[in-house]
């Protein structure tokens, strides 16, 4: 595969000294991240996304830097890191790509944790230790074509026939589809109640079907799942989770991430601008002088960094098991919104070359509008917090 010519010359803002609140262990996981994206994704990640095609290769490298299931213990093949090291993992792979830190996303949050947290003895032992490194890959099956911000209406569903359950259904939009070895679904038993299951490909009935002409995440693969009365053995079922509360908890795990993950896009984003507005002269001096470009590159700044300070305080928080499902929608909105607005006006700065492969800019703006609607979108996390501070719900 042809490597760009372009050389990462990525430096990471920090105008806060944030850097300082972090671990020396923290320091050491973001080094050898940011190394692997630098050396790994960025040369040749434009040539994918103009192609829309997946790196497949990349996934083995991920499994070796720990992007897998960080938080999940040694014991079932993850590191048993905190949730401030998952955070910046997250950030460094989204600050190369969204699609790829997708990716990682789905199978550590979205995948592993609801094995880890919600499976048997026998489920953990049998997938955990071959999704930490990549061996097996995953996808999560909530979202529905007509069930998207309302995941309670789904119409999948499990019938009980004695030694299996039947799979009737589609979910779509699911990121990692059209490769994933297992995918966790979700689907309403008999009595209406939501349970969670592993698939297996190759059992019949169960497919894949690819999801093509994407504008954005054209690097990630993303697909449908279809089950046309699949038998599902009763020891994939996950034993004791019901209801909405299974799903939604593996979504705190994914939107935890993205709000670190969209503020390493926003950084890309400000890093590329700020080093262009020092290089590229118009009317006699660095465009970079002028009022207004001051103006973009301070305003960008100001939000990464008051960024940087609300997900720093919420891995403390997560880590200690304190987060509530309403801050890490804030933190998810926040990072995602600030992150498409640095990208807009990054992509102005650069002109012409803005919207050029030459430059990570407009790959970021595209991928960004489809991270500000998955795990919940935009509009949604901010109902999640006005009925929050009020205790109204304005959702129905």
């Amino acid at each position: 595969m042809s490597k760009s010519a372009r050389k990462d010359l990525y430096e990471a803002p920090d105008y806060y000294l944030v850097d300082e609140l972090l671990s020396e262990e923290h320091l050491l996981i973001r080094a050898s991240v940011r190394d692997w994206v630098k050396k790994e994704v960025s040369p040749i990640i434009e040539d994918y996304a103009q192609r829309a095609e997946f790196p497949k290769h990349l996934i083995k490298g991920l499994g070796e830097i720990g992007a897998f299931g960080p938080t999940i213990p040694v014991e079932y093949g993850g590191a048993g890191l905190d949730y401030t090291a998952y955070g910046i993992i997250m950030q460094e792979i989204e600050r190369g790509d969204s699609g790829i830190r997708s990716t990682a996303s789905v199978q550590g949050s979205l995948v592993m944790y609801p094995i880890y947290a919600y499976g048997t003895e026998e489920q953990r032992k049998k997938y955990l230790p071959k999704l930490a490194t990549g061996e097996l890959m995953g996808c999560f099956g909530l979202t529905e074509p007509d069930h998207g911000s309302n995941p309670g209406g789904m119409v999948s569903n499990i019938k009980d026939k004695g030694d299996y359950y039947l799979l009737n259904g589609a979910k779509m939009w699911i990121s990692n589809a059209p490769f994933a070895d297992i995918a966790v679904v979700w689907a309403k038993d008999e009595e209406g109640k939501i349970r969670g299951m592993v698939l297996e490909r190759g059992m019949e009935g169960f497919s894949t079907p690819e999801t093509h002409n994407k504008w954005s995440l054209r690097a990630s693969a993303t697909g449908e799942l279809v089950f046309d009365n699949v038998k599902v053995p009763k020891e994939n079922v996950f034993p004791d989770i019901k209801g909405l509360k299974g799903p939604l908890g593996c979504l705190n795990q994914a939107r935890y991430g993205i709000a670190w993950g969209a503020l390493g896009a926003a950084m890309d984003c400000y890093d590329t601008a700020l080093r262009y507005s020092k290089e590229r002269e118009q009317f006699g001096k660095p465009i970079g002088g002028f009022q207004l470009q001051q103006k973009k590159l301070a305003e960008m700044i100001t939000e990464i960094t008051k960024g940087q300070l609300l997900v720093w305080r919420l891995g403390k928080l997560k880590s200690e098991n304190r987060a509530s499902a309403e801050q890490i929608s804030m933190a998810k909105r926040n990072s995602v919104e600030i992150a498409l607005d640095i990208a807009r006006n990054a992509r102005q700065m650069l002109g012409g070359m803005g919207i050029t492969g030459e430059y990570s800019i407009m790959r970021h703006m595209m991928n960004l509008e489809s991270v500000v609607t998955y795990e919940g979108t935009h509009d949604v996390h901010l109902l999640i917090t006005g009925m929050d501070v009020t205790g109204i719900n304005a959702f129905k």
